[in-house]
């Protein structure tokens, strides 16, 4: 089995840990270290989605985008060379601009409105790009299980 597909399951992982510690109940109901908490889970989110694109471009032997603009690039490329759907692309963009808000902008800045769908669409958008990556690479889930249950972040 090729390595990067043990490193795009640890990616797999890791993304299923961060998505799991989010919590279940309104971000308006959080403290600020709380909601900081949130963003960074977010944040680590984005970050493994990208990990994940980036090994498929490696093993496709396809140049990984350079310079200011690569996160957006990365993402758009990804959809040019059918790794990921456009609707996918289209969804994946509001996370690709929390990564950009969050990597500059102070935690006291955080607003839990803006937050909160993002929250509440993660999993099920997770789901929907590992069926796409997984399709991409053509593996079954080296560790079978169901995907991650839907769930709302205002139950609780």
């Amino acid at each position: 089995m090729p390595d990067y597909r043990l490193r795009i399951e640890a990616e797999y992982e890791a993304i299923e840990n961060a998505l799991s510690a989010l919590p279940d109940r309104p971000l308006s109901t959080l403290s600020q270290l709380e909601l900081a908490g949130v963003a960074a889970l977010l944040h680590n989110f984005y970050n493994g989605i990208e990990n994940i694109v980036k090994q498929v471009f490696q093993e496709k032997s396809l140049s990984i985008p350079q310079g200011e603009s690569w996160h957006r690039d990365l993402l758009l490329a990804a959809a040019e060379k059918n790794i990921i759907s456009d609707l996918l692309l289209n969804n994946l963009k509001q996370y690709l601009a929390f990564h950009h808000y969050f990597s500059h902008a102070y935690a006291l800045e955080l607003l839990p409105e803006h937050m909160e769908p993002l929250v509440k669409d993660a999993v099920a958008l997770f789901n929907e790009f590992k069926q796409q990556i997984d399709k991409i690479i053509g593996q079954q889930r080296l560790q079978p299980g169901l995907p991650i249950p839907l769930r709302s972040i205002a139950a609780g």
